[in-house]
């Protein structure tokens, strides 16, 4: 448990310090570390699936970022 805990606050940590523009490619360690606290029975915080809805909203944009109109 507290490993798990530890590295969602280090990856929550490096999320935080990253580009703004590139902080979404972290989306998908932060959605494997989601499953992984809840396949150990454990609560995701309210704060870490806001973070996650951000990722993803940003990761949404980015696809669309460079389409031709």
């Amino acid at each position: 448990m507290t490993n798990t805990c530890t590295e969602l606050d280090r990856l929550q940590h490096q999320i935080g310090q990253a580009d703004v523009e590139s902080r979404h490619r972290l989306e998908p360690q932060l959605r494997r570390m989601i499953e992984r606290l809840r396949a150990e029975g454990l609560a995701v915080p309210d704060q870490t699936k806001s973070l996650h809805e951000v990722l993803l909203c940003e990761a949404i944009e980015a696809q669309f970022e460079n389409m031709p109109v």
